[in-house]
């Protein structure tokens, strides 16, 4: 039998564009934004970055978002670098996408359409599968895009950029929204195992720390260091997006579930914050939340208050305690490494850290013991002849000083902490 060669495609050539809008509220600082948009390219197989720009507008323009010079500078800018695909790092209209690709002959994606064509790529569990391809059939419903044949494909990603079907524009809305009911369905099916799951973890008596932080600022390489596992950890946006979880003992004995979780990143596609409400749920449920922050990128302070402004639309609850955990201090200078030590010994609930090297470790799961009640106390109790399991728990944890059988039960002397008897008291 003879095997015949089939030579790969070749990358798609991709010329990424940011567009700095003067007076638009959301404005970020266009060269780290820039950066950001080109690291996202770079985080989906496929692509070849032969350039990027800021593009400085006066306004938006609504047929087109740029002015027609500008439209034609950029043309000829895209056609010598032979381009197959712009990036345009925000939010295009289903009208601008058809003018620009019309007037460009390139296939054009937005940032929403990027981020959920990673997504799309990346997701591993069954939810994570489903809630891309919800998330994505919505987005596309109103574009003259690929709209629904890629979910009959075998490789992951969700094949806006290319790929079998492409010449496809108008998908039929009516097979969409049949496609979005059957999704709707498996998904309910998913998400009632999900919570099922979650409910028997909550018998469980230990307590969830969730990591939370930006894309790319080393939450699955702690997560890698604190238990041992082998969470996919890259230099590269939205590497982790299915929750992991891994059991971790503390210093003082006490065990924790570690949650590792997908990475924030600013302008999240409102489809995906709530295509992914279901997975960022175990934050919500989370015991303590770790911020984990990259401390030397120079976004850092923004990147922060981006977490904090989408956990906080998540619904955390506000008494949730939260640790921040400046990571990736050895990449810093040493100059700026030990400023940030000493600032993160000055300041309450925060712990400076190394992922790589391991450095600060010890003293983060101290403190994460610390804000989990990790403090003792002795206290006396009745535990009834019919609460055997809660009996046998305490055992189990080793908190047991005294055990002594009386008519009404057991009467016995545990030395436990707060979180420890929280625990207790949900079994």
């Amino acid at each position: 039998m003879t095997d015949y060669y089939i030579p790969e495609a070749p990358d798609t050539r991709t010329w990424v564009i940011h567009p700095e809008i003067k007076n638009d509220q959301d404005r970020r600082e266009p060269v780290a934004a820039l950066a950001e948009a080109v690291a996202l390219a770079e985080a989906l197989p496929g692509l070849d970055i032969v350039g990027s720009e800021v593009v400085r507008l006066p306004k938006r323009h609504p047929g087109m978002l740029f002015g027609t010079g500008k439209i034609e500078e950029l043309k000829q800018r895209l056609k010598s670098n032979e381009t197959e695909l712009v990036l345009i790092d925000g939010h295009l209209s289903p009208v601008q996408q058809r003018n620009l690709e019309k007037e460009w002959k390139v296939k054009i994606l937005d940032r929403t359409g990027l981020i959920l064509e990673i997504f799309g790529d990346r997701a591993a569990t069954r939810e994570g599968v489903l809630q891309v391809e919800m998330a994505a059939l919505n987005y596309q419903r109103g574009r003259l895009v690929r709209a629904w044949t890629h979910l009959e494909r075998q490789r992951g990603g969700l094949g806006f950029v290319g790929g079998p079907g492409e010449t496809q524009i108008e998908a039929d809305r009516r097979a969409i929204d049949e496609q979005l009911v059957r999704l709707r369905r498996q998904l309910d099916k998913v998400v009632k195992t999900r919570a099922l799951h979650r409910a028997s973890r909550a018998k469980v008596p230990f307590p969830i720390v969730a990591l939370v932080g930006y894309t790319n600022a080393g939450k699955s390489t702690l997560f890698n260091r604190l238990t041992g596992a082998e969470v996919m950890a890259k230099d590269m946006l939205f590497a982790t997006l299915d929750p992991t979880m891994r059991r971790v003992v503390l210093p003082t004995g006490d065990e924790v579930i570690l949650s590792d979780t997908v990475g924030f990143i600013s302008d999240l596609p409102t489809e995906l914050v709530a295509a992914f409400r279901a997975t960022l749920e175990e934050v919500l449920d989370a015991d303590l939340v770790l911020h984990v922050r990259d401390i030397g990128h120079p976004q850092t302070a923004e990147q922060a208050r981006e977490v904090e402004s989408i956990l906080s639309s998540l619904g955390l609850p506000e008494d949730t305690p939260q640790i921040e955990v400046w990571n990736k201090i050895d990449a810093l200078e040493p100059e700026g490494r030990e400023a940030s030590l000493e600032r993160a010994a000055r300041t309450e609930n925060v712990s400076a850290v190394s992922a790589i090297t391991g450095e600060g470790m010890d003293a983060l799961l101290t403190e994460v013991s610390r804000a989990l009640g990790g403090a003792k106390h002795a206290e006396d109790l009745v535990v009834p002849f019919a609460a055997g399991r809660k009996r046998a728990w305490l055992f189990e944890q080793g908190l047991v000083e005294a055990d002594v059988p009386t008519e009404d039960g057991h009467r016995m002397t545990v030395r436990w902490s707060a979180t420890q008897k929280a625990r207790f008291d949900r079994l």
